[in-house]
């Protein structure tokens, strides 16, 4: 559990760097249709997460992912092996 808390703790971080606050139903908010970003800023988002945690998404999930919620589901789905 601990583990995950850090995990949550660092992903809240990254979405709040990219002006993403992850309370309320801004989490289930569509990236590109309800908070406006770019594709490249999303990419960006994804690569800093996956930096951040030193995991890698699988890319056939993550084009089903459009909301905050959805990204972090997958990062939650991917072993900790640290």
């Amino acid at each position: 559990m601990n583990q995950h808390y850090s995990m949550l703790k660092k992903v809240v971080t990254v979405f709040h760097s990219y002006g993403i606050d992850l309370t309320g139903q801004r989490k289930n908010a569509h990236l590109i249709l309800q908070l406006d970003m770019h594709p490249v800023f999303i990419n960006g988002l994804i690569f800093e997460l996956e930096y951040q945690l030193q995991v890698i998404i699988q890319e056939e999930k993550l084009r089903n992912a459009s909301t905050p919620r959805e990204i972090i589901d997958l990062l939650l789905e991917i072993p900790q092996d640290n």
